[in-house]
């Protein structure tokens, strides 16, 4: 019996087989910190640090597949992180003339640090491409059902009407404001380098004039920005993604928990495109990308806390706090990452069924505009004989059109929408 790959997802299927999957798995994690390696040799090459040939080796040597990520995982526990097995290996792969070369200056942090950066702008940047399309079906949606009127809901009940366009809209509103903090957290990724305290000390003992320069050209071979001071115990920017991503997952959860609730049988305004089956019930159409979307906003804080916890990092190098990070933040990306594409599905293929919510308008006979009829009635019965009036009428649980005291009145909800078109309008505005 063949062990089984660990990395699989197997109790994890809203992220299992995505593209955030592919992207932070143990392969990419590997290749991750193989090209900070190659970009480090890269960049003092082109400050004249080490020779041309020197970076050719070291990022041809740079390639996941010469290495083994089971033995690397396993002997990381050596030295508890898994850089010092990675240096070795890759140390050999290049060989005795230019091997010196392979991580010089640097302190295991260095790498991993930026590895994990590079991981976390190749999701975002899958992430921001699901969360475009979720938006555009959002907004094509609340157009199209602009003027949808539906009962509004607070607190479980229902409240006053108001239009499945505005619901839509301010969905979509969630996830611009979801996008704007990826795309800021996207940007600002910075490169880590600093050496054994952040003092960038060894680069210049092997010869670099200006250090700091140094840590400029090595982001830009990455194409990640340039730190203003090495963060090894700054941990602004894992805390930065960690709140974007956390708050992505909040977002999308909104709208998966609307979708759940009005998607229920004895509800069903909604449904997804494609439910998912049941093991034992052959007539359920199960909303499945909702659920797995609000398993991970569930999930996705307590994560995000780990992350935040971390930022108490002592000294200048910290013991079990940077440690505590790797785990939750390559979860938190994958969980994230894959909810966004459970959204893309969501919001393209929701049915909306604006016949049922016409019917469920009616639900209360009357009684979900009498916050319009109490003010229309004040004037005429006085604020307190209005109120009671309408307080008999609804414990009484007549059909308000058949009370004599409110004849010729419109008690037609569609028509007491209030803003609502407008708003959508404005919502939709926004780009």
């Amino acid at each position: 019996m063949t062990s089984p790959d660990p990395d699989t997802g197997l109790l994890a299927p809203g992220w299992a087989g995505s593209p955030a999957a592919s992207a932070t798995g143990d392969g990419a994690c590997l290749q991750a910190l193989l090209d900070a390696e190659a970009a480090l040799t890269r960049a003092q090459a082109s400050l004249g640090l080490a020779p041309a040939e020197a970076a050719t080796a070291v990022t041809e040597a740079a390639d996941a597949g010469r290495y083994d990520v089971r033995s690397l995982a396993e002997r990381a526990r050596g030295g508890g992180n898994p850089v010092i097995p990675l240096v070795a290996g890759l140390t050999e792969a290049v060989g005795a003339e230019y091997g010196p070369y392979v991580h010089r200056g640097a302190t295991s942090q260095d790498i991993l640090d930026t590895a994990l950066m590079l991981v976390g702008a190749r999701t975002l940047d899958l992430l921001l491409a699901d969360l475009d399309r979720t938006q555009r079906a959002l907004s094509r949606l609340a157009a199209e059902h602009r003027d949808t009127a539906m009962p509004g809901r607070t607190l479980t009940q229902h409240a006053v009407p108001t239009t499945f366009g505005l619901k839509a809209a301010g969905w979509r509103s969630l996830v611009l404001d979801a996008r704007d903090r990826v795309t800021a957290v996207r940007d600002s990724l910075p490169a880590q380098l600093g050496g054994a305290a952040g003092t960038l000390a060894a680069f210049g003992a092997y010869g670099a004039t200006d250090p700091v320069e140094l840590a400029t050209v090595y982001a830009r071979e990455l194409g990640l920005r340039a730190p203003r001071l090495p963060w090894h115990t700054l941990r602004t920017p894992v805390a930065d993604l960690a709140g974007c991503l956390a708050f992505t997952a909040g977002a999308l959860g909104k709208i998966a928990a609307d979708v759940l609730t009005l998607s229920r049988t004895e509800i069903a305004e909604l449904a997804e495109g494609s439910g998912g089956g049941s093991s034992a019930m052959p007539h359920k159409s199960n909303p499945v990308r909702s659920t797995l979307i609000a398993a991970a906003a569930r999930r996705a804080p307590h994560l995000a806390a780990t992350l935040y916890g971390s930022l108490a990092a002592e000294d200048e190098r910290a013991a079990g706090a940077w440690h505590a990070e790797w785990e939750p933040l390559r979860e938190l990306l994958r969980l994230v990452g894959g909810a966004a594409g459970d959204a893309v599905e969501l919001a393209e293929g929701l049915r909306v069924r604006p016949d049922v919510m016409r019917e469920h308008l009616d639900l209360t006979h009357g009684l979900i505009v009498s916050e319009r009829l109490s003010a229309e009635l004040a004037p005429v019965l006085g604020r307190a004989r209005a109120k009671e009036l309408l307080t008999r009428l609804a414990s009484e649980g007549r059909p308000l059109a058949e009370a004599p005291e409110l004849t010729g009145v419109d008690l037609d909800p569609t028509h007491y929408t209030g803003s609502a078109g407008t708003l959508t309008d404005r919502a939709l505005e926004r780009r």
